[in-house]
């Protein structure tokens, strides 16, 4: 039996939830930014966060405002983020309402979470994953209950988002790796205009059947007695056994989908009936009288209810808009890697591949920190990496920090949200950078937004290794460059080495940086076997040596008296365009400088434009298809930042425009740049 007491709160806040919907309906051309409501769902969301401890995480989705009051969130909190004011708690006006974030002591932690359908689920699953981890090594970071208990996680979702192929990745790695993780699954029939007859075959519940290792259970999550029940022990079930677990609750959809997309566009009369006789609210209502509640007394609650969020949207509305100077703040937070240190090249004999340097520099950093997991396809014990890349590894880390995954891109790259999150270090491993593309939804909508729309308190620290490149034969999906499309993404950063020493000193940078760094790995360098790349290898670093992203580097300097003669240009290049620019410069005999970018974001833009304005003439060279590439903006960047200063238009060679590099070595030299093409350029640059 329920007490009294909870029934009453639960009311007050049932009550406040439609207080709060019904105002924003009759006051539309305040509440002008698009939101939805939790009409009809309020019984299980209000069960859920009952249940749920300060230690605990829990992603609501954005139909879970009454969620958010049950947790303690007041209304003029939720109001302010509906109106996009500067006092909105959560994002500072940048985001929908009901698309929380939080860090406290005193509420569950909310990771930022995206509008797009399903995606919130491999973050939060990350989340129970870095639990398990914390938990497994026995860390102090892991944070508890003040009576010991462990924590969980809860995901909540809308029933429509199970199809979503992200969603059964994120089911699959919680059911293998037995992941305290609960699926709130609330089943309100629609997608938009789309039935559940229409878009699956079954319920959530029956379709993670497939799933062995996922305990599941129905209930009709209306019912504020049954939907508490069930919360309370599935809750502690997971709590203490340490699995996962998913709730599919039926419930009705009351409100619009959205406030743009309103019911009577698509939901007949009658069935909007049909749905209100399940609303939690009367439901509720008929128990507390039933209960002995006097009918005056409940009364006087709705009506104490009504006048509360009035005053409370009052506050909301007279609170000012944000200021249009903070626009710009916290796309990244402060790296502590702000100068180059250590030994670049000390006292060894022996030089060392750019595959191993990467290991080397994972090593040192596994070493230090214990905070640091390994993670992608094939980078286990058994292989170590397709490209031995994370060779040794595992032997010495153990399986629990160096391991395999599935062939999941979106989990590998998604996951790194909620590992962050609880403060772990991942590093993850993308096979090959064609393959990259299952992982954009993540990298686009979660990870590189976080930061941003938190307002600094969720950025992910994590580092993305890709190899890229074409390097004899290897086709037309183990071959492509993605740097245009990466950097086409706000909030991450990019790294792309060219030889040993820069590869672990921008490992390290890149670790270190709080923020999400890509780094991109040229699989033609990495044992330097390319014809012309023996420079790749380099003498090891010092272990504390460290490259501040956004730095680049002169790898090929001209004379002075040609520079003061006018008879000398630039290049600027990055990966395997080092190495055919030093070529090709050969021809040509203290006429060529020649800058590795190293970092593609940060641009080290002082150093590219101090070089063109030095020379007057400019090449900037690239492995990727040229046209619309970053070269070509790059490019015109240049020419308007050095236009006075130049000699001659600003020249870009990369790859001819075609959708693939080809499996054929002699249609793959066609394809690619080369020295031979660099330095017919660089003839008819020098001679204009």
């Amino acid at each position: 039996m329920l007490d009294n007491e909870l029934l009453l709160k639960a009311y007050r806040l049932m009550s406040t939830a439609k207080a709060m919907a019904d105002t924003y309906e009759a006051n539309r051309a305040i509440c002008k930014y698009v939101h939805s409501t939790s009409r009809g769902h309020e019984a299980i969301q209000l069960a859920t966060a009952f249940r749920l401890l300060p230690c605990d995480f829990v992603s609501p989705y954005y139909r879970d405002e009454s969620m958010l009051l049950g947790l303690g969130f007041t209304p003029c909190e939720l109001m302010l983020q509906l109106l996009a004011k500067g006092a909105d708690i959560f994002t500072g006006g940048r985001e929908y309402y009901s698309h929380p974030n939080y860090k406290g002591s005193d509420k569950p932690g909310i990771i930022h979470q995206s509008s797009a359908t399903g995606m919130q689920v491999i973050p939060t699953t990350g989340i129970a994953q870095g639990i398990k981890y914390l938990e497994t090594i026995g860390s102090l970071k892991l944070k508890k209950g003040l009576n010991g208990e462990l924590p969980v996680v809860v995901c909540s979702m809308g029933d429509a988002s199970v199809t979503e192929g992200e969603v059964s990745e994120a089911f699959q790695f919680a059911a293998l790796h037995k992941l305290p993780v609960i699926f709130l699954v609330q089943d309100n029939n629609w997608g938009i205009s789309v039935t559940a007859a229409e878009a699956r075959t079954t319920n959530a519940s029956e379709m993670v059947k497939g799933y062995r290792g996922i305990s599941r259970i129905s209930l009709d999550g209306s019912d504020f007695g049954k939907s508490y029940e069930v919360m309370t022990n599935v809750i502690n079930e997971v709590r203490e056994t340490r699995h996962p677990f998913l709730v599919h609750a039926k419930v009705p959809l009351l409100g619009h989908h959205t406030s743009g997309v309103r019911k009577e566009f698509y939901r007949a009369e009658e069935e909007l009936k049909q749905a209100a006789l399940d609303d939690p609210g009367p439901k509720l209502r008929t128990q507390l009288l039933e209960a002995g509640i006097p009918e005056a007394g409940i009364v006087q609650l709705e009506q104490d209810a009504a006048a509360y969020v009035a005053v409370q949207f009052k506050a909301a509305v007279a609170s000012p808009e944000p200021d249009p100077a903070t626009v710009s703040r916290h796309v990244f937070v402060p790296t502590p890697v702000t100068e180059e240190r250590g030994q670049r090249s000390p006292d060894r004999s022996e030089k060392v591949l750019m595959v191993d340097a990467a290991m080397f520099a994972i090593r040192e950093i596994m070493e230090e920190y214990p905070e640091a997991l390994l993670y992608g396809q094939d980078v286990g014990r058994r292989m170590g990496g397709v490209f031995r890349e994370a060779a040794t590894l595992a032997e010495q880390f153990g399986d629990h920090r160096v391991f395999n995954t599935a062939i999941q891109e979106a989990y590998i790259i998604g996951s790194t949200v909620g590992m962050s999150a609880v403060g772990l270090k991942p590093i993850v491993e993308v096979q090959f950078a064609d393959y990259i593309y299952p992982g954009f939804n993540q990298l686009v909508t979660e990870i590189s937004k976080s930061c941003y729309l938190s307002c600094g308190r969720y950025p992910v620290q994590t580092l993305i290794r890709v190899p890229v490149g074409a390097y004899g034969g290897g086709g037309p999906y183990h071959s492509g460059c993605v740097e245009s499309t990466l950097l086409s993404i706000k909030g991450i950063k990019v790294v792309y080495p060219s030889n040993a020493a820069d590869m672990k000193g921008l490992m390290k940078a890149a670790f270190l940086d709080p923020n999400p760094v890509v780094m991109l790995e040229h699989k033609g360098l990495y044992w330097s076997k390319v014809q012309g790349t023996e420079e790749a290898k380099t003498i090891e670093p010092s272990r504390d040596y460290i490259i501040p992203l956004g730095k680049a580097n002169i790898i090929l300097q001209a004379s002075e008296d040609r520079v003061d003669a006018g008879e000398t240009c630039c290049i600027i290049t990055y990966g395997m365009g080092v190495y055919w620019a030093k070529a090709a410069a050969r021809e040509y005999p203290g006429r060529v400088e020649v800058v590795d970018l190293r970092t593609l974001y940060p641009l080290d833009e002082a150093l590219v434009f101090a070089m063109v304005k030095k020379h007057g003439k400019c090449l900037v060279l690239t492995e990727e298809q040229q046209n619309n590439s970053f070269a070509e903006a790059l490019s015109g960047r240049i020419s308007h930042a050095c236009f006075r200063y130049l000699d001659a238009p600003v020249e870009v060679m990369g790859a001819l425009d075609l959708p693939a590099v080809p499996m054929n070595v002699i249609l793959e030299q066609a394809m690619l740049p080369n020295a031979e093409k660099v330095s017919a350029c660089l003839a008819l640059l020098l001679n204009s």
